[in-house]
C-alpha cells in the first residue's frame, strides 16, 4: 500500500516536479487546485500526511486552505512554501506547531525530504498495512535513531565551543540542507541563546518543572524556539542554580527520542567531566574537540583523550582546530593531541562579535567570507561528502514552536 496522500496545493510550474520526487519514494501526491477539493477529500476519510500550500499566491485562497487542514478537530500539517522576504513579513505570527516554511528556489528532493520529517514527526508509520497516525505507542525502530549526534566539547574553557557548535549547526540548516536541533548543555555558562538573539526563552528545566506540577509531558522539540536561520534551539536551563531537575540520564534520553525528524542533533556542552556530560558522550556518535593552538589548550585535549579511553568512547573524539592560522603546525597539534584533526577554522577576528551582536552566526551574515568554507569543510566531513565550493543556500524554515502564554521567543 502506498505511503499516506501527500496534497499538493502549488503552481503548475513546480507542481509536477514536486509530485515526481514524491512518487518516486513512495507517497501518493494529489494535486489539488482550489480549497473545495481539498476539503473533500478530508470529507471523504482520506488521510492526508502533509498538505503543500503556496504561501505567496491567492492569500484568500491561501487562508482557505489553511483553515480547511486546522478546523472541525482537524490537524494536517502544513508545508508552506513562500520567498525569503514574503518569510520575514510572517516572521512573529501564530502558526500551528506542526506547520513549517520552506523558501523559493528548493529543489523537489529537499521538499520530499522535509515532507519525510515531517511524517516521522507526526508519527506516521507505513509497515505494508496501512498508514498508522499517532494510535498510541508506536514502535519507529531505525527512524527514531535518524538524526546524527555530535557533541561539542573541551575540558577548557574559551576555545570556541559555542562559536563552532553555533555556526557548524547553521552551517548544515542553511548550507546542506539538513534539519538541525541545537541543545545549548552548558548549564553553568550557556549562551547559546543569547548569542543567537533569543531571549527569555522556556527552558527544559522550566518544562519539566512544569510537568511536576500537572503540566504535558513535552520534547525538546515542543520546548524550543525557532530561530531565524531555521535552526530549532533549546536549551536546558537559564540558571545555574537550577539544574537539580536535569537527572543526567533523562537528558540523555530526551536527547535519543530528539533523533525523530532531524538529522543532525548538535550538543553543546560544559568544560566539566559532570555526570551529564558523561551521560551525553555515551548518546553521542561524535564529539569534536575544539582546540587553540595554545599549550593550556592542548593539555585539556590530551587530558580529554586519556578520559575517553576510560569512559570508552575515545573512537568518537576527533579535534577541530580552531583559530588554526596562528603559527603552530596542525601537525604538530595532532601529534601532540593524539588524535586526527577534522577540520580547521580560521581565526574570525571581529566577524563574530559583528554577528553575535546582530542574534546571528558568521554563516548567516558573511557567507562569502574565508572563514565560512571552512565551516562548509568540517560539515562535509560529518556528512561524508566531498564539495569542491560551498553550496548555494537553500534554507527550509521552521519558525514556530509550539505557542504558549506568555508568548515567548
Amino acid at each position: 500500500m502506498a505511503r499516506p496522500v501527500v496534497a499538493i496545493a502549488l503552481p503548475g510550474g513546480e507542481r509536477e516536479p514536486v509530485a515526481e520526487e514524491l512518487r518516486t519514494a513512495g507517497y501518493e501526491p494529489v494535486a489539488v487546485n482550489r480549497p473545495d477539493e481539498l476539503a473533500a477529500m478530508l470529507e471523504a476519510g482520506t488521510h492526508v500526511a502533509v498538505a503543500i500550500l503556496d504561501g505567496e499566491g491567492d492569500f484568500d485562497s491561501s487562508l482557505e486552505y489553511y483553515s480547511i487542514l486546522h478546523d472541525d478537530g482537524r490537524s494536517v500539517p502544513a508545508l508552506i512554501v513562500l520567498s525569503p522576504r514574503a518569510l520575514d513579513r510572517l516572521a512573529g505570527s501564530a502558526a500551528h506547531y506542526d506547520d513549517e516554511f520552506f523558501t523559493r528556489p528548493y529543489s523537489a528532493e529537499s521538499i520530499r525530504w522535509r515532507v519525510e520529517a515531517m511524517c516521522i514527526r507526526s508519527q506516521t508509520v507505513d509497515d505494508g498495512s496501512g498508514p498508522i497516525l499517532q494510535s498510541g505507542a508506536v514502535d519507529a525502530g531505525d527512524w527514531s535513531r535518524r538524526a546524527t549526534i555530535v557533541a561539542v566539547f573541551n575540558p577548557k574553557g574559551g576555545v570556541g565551543k559555542t562559536t563552532v557548535a553555533t555556526n557548524l549547526a547553521t552551517t548544515l540548516q542553511l548550507r546542506r540542507d539538513q534539519r538541525v536541533l541545537l541543545v545549548d548543555a552548558d548549564t553553568v555558562t550557556g549562551h547559546v541563546t543569547s548569542s543567537l538573539g533569543l531571549e527569555q526563552v522556556r527552558t527544559v528545566a522550566d518544562s519539566w518543572r512544569d510537568q511536576l506540577e500537572g503540566g504535558p509531558a513535552e520534547t525538546f522539540t515542543e520546548i524550543a524556539s525557532a530561530h531565524p536561520s531555521g535552526l530549532t534551539v533549546v536549551a536546558l536551563t537559564s540558571s545555574p542554580l537550577a539544574t537539580e531537575i536535569l537527572a543526567p540520564e533523562r537528558v540523555a534520553d530526551a536527547l535519543s527520542t530528539a533523533r525523530r525528524g532531524f538529522d543532525f542533533v548538535v550538543v553543546d556542552l560544559h568544560p566539566s567531566y559532570s555526570p551529564l556530560n558523561q551521560a551525553v558522550f555515551e548518546r553521542a556518535d561524535r564529539i569534536l574537540v575544539p582546540v587553540t593552538p595554545d599549550v593550556p589548550a592542548l593539555r585539556a585535549a590530551v587530558q580529554l583523550r586519556d578520559v575517553a579511553v576510560e569512559v570508552g568512547v575515545r573512537d568518537k573524539l576527533a579535534m577541530v582546530v580552531n583559530r588554526a592560522n596562528s603559527g603552530v603546525s596542525v601537525a604538530d597539534m595532532e601529534r601532540t593531541v593524539g588524535m586526527p584533526a577534522l577540520a580547521l577554522i580560521r581565526s574570525g577576528g571581529l566577524l563574530f562579535v559583528r554577528a553575535a551582536n546582530e542574534g546571528r552566526t558568521v554563516i548567516e551574515m558573511y557567507p562569502k567570507e574565508r572563514i565560512t568554507d571552512d565551516f562548509d569543510a568540517l560539515a562535509d566531513r560529518l556528512l561524508g561528502t566531498t564539495r569542491p565550493r560551498p553550496a548555494a543556500t537553500k534554507a527550509g524554515f521552521r519558525l514556530f514552536s509550539r505557542q504558549r502564554e506568555p508568548v515567548r521567543v
